[in-house]
């Protein structure tokens, strides 16, 4: 397959272009054909990706008559003269508006640029509030991490515009909501830790019923005008007019002044501070405007509805062996409990980002709804001390080149097709519009059933999993004149940071395929895209189902594509081979099954919601790193790293191992190289060649951490020290302790303790299944 690189190169220009990238680039044109696919028909789509050239309107697009309401764009058919335009998803003929009186065949609206398959527009309606940041602080932490998360946060004031709002509630046995608007002395209404509070309950114990506006608070002259009713102007304020208070607020804040015994967890009551400030928004009339409620939790919640383990230290927070014996005494009230509220919270349209900085866990596992729903972040980290954490935290805050946040609000995304295509359904961080049309299809893959969905916050790298069926059946007419394309448009709705609503609409074309047999739908497969397609339905599959169940489900459908795909004589594995651009799928399927999203041994199941959670927001890049790690090598035989094989044959004794996990970047050094460095001869003269070798990779992993989010934990271990289990674990283990003696590998490779089968061994078993037609 010659111009199998060029049909990448065109892939990565359509990404970059469009945020898109598909499993399959060329449609089959049957329902029975696509059920031989195997690998769903799926659009890996990135909708506010950050791009310097797509053009962005001041005026309001032109869309179809309800119910279709599609685009205009680059593939429909427009009638210059009669000023008329077809919409491709209904076939209605709809009139272009009167300032398209101009147009003609060389003067075209950039809507309609064959280039302008991603446009924005600006619309005039302007957002009802500025975005509002509520911080929910836990008190009950050692005095050092306490500081350390009082100065992030007053570091973050700095990097949010003046007119954003903030508020502050502080919990700890206790919840309290601090009065900012109140500047003769600090002063903050409490909430007992106990009681769960409906939204009316907040609203009268904060005395937010009919109260007369307290003078002086009128917005300052230069401030955008606040339209918020006054008596809410007591908790939530512009940052420009309470900067003082908060700092001061923050400043004094002291650990919980709750005793605890030795033998005894702190009391902790954060379902209570985080249902108190869904209440807070509510009772402030913010229903709607886009929000974020950032958690910092020190430790988890001990007390009070939402509560994830006792407070006696003898009784272990849950593990994932207790949730499969179902030995588990608060898991499932707590999870009920955080559900209900992730519902209200999203019906709010309010983001909800948890910060956990704990060295044991703090309840990810049940809140994970949460952040999952919202579209908010999940940072898990060993203290509010890490730079881990304070990186991360401050890279929430990122801006674009005109100072507005790298962030978005209040989004939904609708999916419209034409006829030859249904959508599915959607995976990733969002929640059902419950809409239904002509474009949805029978079957559901993750959240389906509706062709729109809602984002309570998004962001340049939010990336969204949308699956598709065929509809047609395949006529024998259907190819006449040319191959037929099927259409896809996706509309996303969003609140930008600088206060207007915008709309960005992505419209993608593809050819449908000819007879069966057609060779153009076999190329037309995108590995990387599919693996990572898959991986998504894989982790929602392991959400509800039985760990061993979703494994056999992965291997059954690498066993059928390659059944389908590869060429081969019927019981002869040695006659097996694939095609270049199915290849590399096999490997990230084998990685797939070892990685910490399907196997939960050694990991938390707080570690496990986080990781899936990263899994289920990123690109098709930043996901493959997760699933498949990139290895570099570093040696005096080379300049500069080398990728090499992520295999135990890989660690060499005069080698330096640069290893990417996403979550992790680890150096390691082997051997010698270990034994050189002890003996400090890279301070030596003469050995400047081998000081140069171990900066190398450091330098290279500084720009491997320059964008990433959340910030990866670095590791520099040496072979034989505790840490190089992070290497060992994710290493194809092709010399283990039963290979490693005998079978002609050479000794010098390192030797790894598992039962786990080797990628060789795995294709191996591959072949023979694939060639036997069983799957």
């Amino acid at each position: 397959m010659a111009d199998f690189e060029a049909l990448k190169d065109q892939w990565s220009d359509i990404e970059d272009r469009d945020g898109i990238r598909l499993s399959w680039n060329t449609f089959p044109s049957s329902r029975m054909e696509a059920s031989r696919l195997v690998v769903p028909i799926g659009a890996l789509y990135t909708p506010l990706k950050e791009k310097t050239d797509t053009p962005l309107l001041q005026y309001e697009p032109v869309g179809c008559r309800a119910p279709c309401r599609g685009i205009l764009n680059p593939f429909c058919q427009v009638d210059m003269r009669a000023r008329q335009w077809i919409c491709p998803f209904c076939l209605n003929r709809n009139q272009l508006p009167p300032h398209y009186k101009d147009i003609s065949a060389d003067q075209i609206p950039p809507e309609l640029h064959p280039n302008s398959t991603t446009i924005e527009y600006r619309l005039p309606k302007p957002a009802p509030n500025p975005p509002i940041f509520l911080f929910c602080v836990d008190t009950c932490q050692e005095e050092d991490s306490l500081k350390a998360l009082k100065d992030s946060i007053i570091m973050s004031l700095s990097l949010l515009p003046a007119y954003a709002f903030v508020g502050l509630i502080t919990y700890g046995t206790m919840a309290q909501v601090h009065e900012l608007g109140y500047t003769e002395c600090a002063k903050s209404y409490v909430f007992r830790g106990n009681k769960d509070y409906s939204s009316k309950q907040v609203q009268e114990m904060i005395g937010l019923g009919q109260m007369a506006p307290r003078p002086g608070m009128q917005a300052r002259p230069g401030q955008p005008p606040a339209p918020m009713a006054p008596p809410a102007a007591r908790f939530i304020l512009p940052v420009g007019q309470c900067e003082f208070q908060l700092t001061n607020a923050l400043e004094q804040l002291q650990r919980d002044p709750w005793p605890v015994a030795n033998d005894k967890r702190a009391l902790r009551c954060t379902g209570v501070a985080l249902s108190v400030a869904a209440g807070l928004l509510e009772a402030c009339g913010f229903n709607g405007s886009g929000s974020r409620i950032m958690l910092f939790a020190g430790g988890p919640a001990t007390e009070g509805p939402g509560m994830v383990v006792g407070p006696e230290l003898r009784e272990p927070i849950r593990s994932h062996h207790d949730i499969d014996r179902d030995n588990i005494k608060y898991y499932k009230k707590a999870l009920k409990f955080y559900e209900t509220l992730a519902k209200r919270i999203t019906h709010n349209r309010h983001i909800v980002d948890i910060f956990a900085g704990c060295l044991d866990q703090v309840g990810l596992l049940e809140m994970r709804g949460l952040a999952n729903t919202t579209g908010g972040h999940m940072i898990l980290t060993d203290s509010f001390t890490s730079s881990m954490y304070k990186q991360s935290f401050a890279r929430v805050f990122n801006k674009d080149a005109d100072d507005n946040l790298l962030m978005g609000f209040n989004a939904s995304l609708e999916v419209l097709t034409t006829k030859e295509l249904k959508v599915t359904g959607l995976i990733g961080h969002a929640i059902s519009g419950n809409k239904k049309s002509v474009s949805v299809g029978e079957t559901e893959c993750g959240i389906g059933n509706t062709c729109l969905w809602n984002m309570c916050g998004i962001d340049p790298e939010a990336s969204y999993g949308i699956y598709f069926e065929i509809a047609g059946q395949g006529g024998p007419n259907q190819n006449q004149g040319g191959p037929q394309k099927a259409i896809m448009q996706f509309i996303t709705h969003y609140q930008h940071s600088s206060g207007q609503y915008h709309l960005r609409v992505t419209t993608v074309a593809r050819n449908m395929s000819g007879p069966a047999g057609d060779p153009t739908l076999a190329q037309s497969f995108d590995q990387e895209a599919a693996a990572v397609l898959m991986s998504r339905i894989a982790v929602f599959k392991a959400e509800v189902d039985d760990g061993p169940d979703v494994l056999r489900w992965v291997d059954r459908m690498l066993i059928r594509l390659c059944s389908r795909f590869a060429e081969y004589r019927k019981d002869d594995p040695s006659s097996f081979r694939l095609e270049k651009n199915f290849t590399l799928y096999p490997q990230f399927m084998f990685h797939l099954r070892r990685s910490q999203f399907l196997q939960v041994f050694n990991n938390s199941p707080d570690e496990t919601a986080f990781y899936r959670h990263v899994l289920n927001h990123e690109d098709v890049s930043n996901s493959l790193i997760m699933i498949q790690p990139t290895l570099d090598s570093y040696g005096f035989d080379h300049e500069g790293g080398q990728p090499v094989l992520l295999d135990s044959t890989s660690i060499q004794s005069e080698t330096v191992l640069l290893l990417d996990t996403f979550f992790h970047i680890l150096i390691f050094h082997g051997e010698t190289m270990a034994e050189w460095r002890k003996a400090g001869y890279q301070e030596q003269e003469g050995y400047e060649n081998f000081a140069g070798l171990l900066e190398a990779p450091k330098e290279d992993a500084k720009d491997l951490i320059q964008d990433r989010f959340p910030l990866p934990r670095f590791i520099v271990c040496d072979a034989g020290g505790s840490q190089a289990r992070f290497l060992l674990s994710k290493l194809n283990p092709s010399t283990t302790h039963t290979s490693g003696t005998y079978g002609g590998v050479a000794q010098t490779a390192q030797t790894i303790f598992t039962d786990d089968v080797s990628l060789q061994t795995f294709m191996d078993h591959l072949m023979k299944l694939a060639v036997s037609g069983t799957s």
